[in-house]
């Protein structure tokens, strides 16, 4: 399995997924609950299955907070 190098969340990460849907089930997030953005451009749930990823790609997972 290929392995990239993606910047998650501002942290440098080495991982096996390929696709936006992937990266969130290595990472452990509830799909559910997340906000996600690849290289700025904000991704639906929907769309994460087939949001391919690539090497150095910038990805944001948001996950919602309470409070204020």
């Amino acid at each position: 399995m290929k392995r990239l190098n993606l910047l998650v969340n501002g942290e440098r990460l080495d991982v096996g997924a390929e696709n936006l849907a992937a990266l969130i089930a290595e990472l452990e997030y509830p799909p559910e609950l997340v906000a996600t953005a690849v290289n700025e451009r904000c991704v639906r749930a929907k769309e994460r299955e087939a949001t391919r990823l690539g090497e150095d790609d910038r990805v944001e997972i948001l996950t919602p907070r309470q409070g204020g």
